[in-house]
């Protein structure tokens, strides 16, 4: 909690900022899961207002990363059990996305996820992984919006920030930067050849390997 930066400017998206920073303090694991939420410290932390935070809390608690309990509300754990249904989720809904990008892919389409890809490469660089986290969430909304899977978007959208919590945490592996970086450059290359089986394939392969790197970490807490 002590890695809260204060924020000194009033715009008016101070709760979407107060959201963004408890948010990314979370994902990159600055708030340790079942950590009790105290007001008064996130108010004196963030240098907001409490009824902020409580809206804060509130945006958290529908996003599935904060659940409440009797001495207050605490940052939520995911089980294995949790992990294994949202790559189960992940596996359906994106192999099919990239299946149907392979087959309407254009030029433009190819040029953004390589920007994307790069985007992802820069900020593993910069030991950036908010970063990276987001160029990972474009990458894959590029997908599914051109695949017109924007239903199944919609769905991964309210997801984000448990499969973010998980990405997070597959990320902090040695080696596993690198070789998702690998398995979703493939994923491009499958996607402009115009190779939708082929594509898939190596999307469900590359999901249901960050299940199993997640699935091990939870296991041994």
């Amino acid at each position: 909690m002590n890695a809260l930066d204060r924020i000194e400017t009033r715009p008016q998206t101070l709760r979407l900022m107060a959201l963004d920073r408890m948010r990314d303090a979370i994902l990159e694991g600055r708030i340790a899961p079942g950590e009790r939420l105290v007001e008064r410290t996130l108010t004196e932390r963030l240098g907001v207002s409490r009824s902020v935070i409580r809206e804060v809390i509130r945006n958290l608690e529908s996003e599935g990363l904060v659940e409440g309990t009797p001495s207050g509300p605490r940052l939520a754990s995911l089980s294995v059990g949790q992990a294994e249904q949202i790559y189960e989720i992940r596996v359906q809904l994106e192999s099919s996305a990239v299946a149907a990008c392979a087959r309407v892919a254009t030029a433009t389409t190819i040029r953004d996820l390589h920007a994307a890809l790069q985007d992802i490469a820069q900020a593993h660089k910069d030991r950036n992984p908010t970063g990276a986290l987001r160029a990972t969430t474009r990458f894959y909304e590029i997908i599914f919006t051109t695949g017109g899977h924007d239903i199944a978007w919609e769905i991964v959208q309210r997801l984000n920030s448990r499969i973010s919590q998980l990405r997070a945490m597959t990320l902090s592996v040695v080696g596993r930067q690198a070789a998702g970086l690998s398995r979703l450059t493939r994923i491009v290359s499958l996607i402009e050849a115009h190779e939708p089986d082929a594509a898939a394939a190596a999307c469900r392969e590359h999901v249901q390997e960050a299940a199993t790197i997640a699935c091990d970490r939870l296991r041994q807490g």
